[in-house]
């Protein structure tokens, strides 16, 4: 009898994903955060990280530059941070598909121009 081979969830590029903060330092955000991955599926299959700019709910954030506006889908509003982008190891921070899902290609789109605006790596 044959076995199906299991498929192993990777985080994808434009995909909201829950993962673990902690341990925190100083001004850091503390446990489970969502994360919008900027990074490639194939490079978190290849090196087992996962580069992202981190979301919270936190209502300082509404007059942030460097903050985008992300809503969800149940009217709740998230802001997507720019200014912090964050390499974790996904496995070991035990990373998970967060509710929002997948396909967040506009979302990617607006917060990569805005983190060109603050940090000018696509200038030359």
């Amino acid at each position: 009898m044959a076995t199906r081979k299991s498929t192993l969830w990777v985080p994808e590029r434009a995909e909201i994903i829950f993962i673990q903060c902690n341990p925190e330092v100083g001004g850091e955000m503390p446990d489970d955060h969502p994360m919008l991955v900027i990074s490639t599926k194939a490079f978190a299959e290849r090196t087992g990280l996962v580069v992202g700019f981190p979301m919270t709910h936190a209502e300082r954030h509404a007059d942030n530059p460097f903050a985008i506006v992300a809503p969800s889908a149940r009217g709740e509003t998230g802001y997507l941070l720019t200014h912090q982008p964050k390499s974790f190891d996904w496995r070991a921070r035990h990373a998970r598909p967060h509710p929002w899902g997948t396909g967040h290609t506009r979302l990617l789109t607006a917060a990569l121009k805005r983190f060109d605006t603050v940090f000018g790596v696509c200038s030359h």
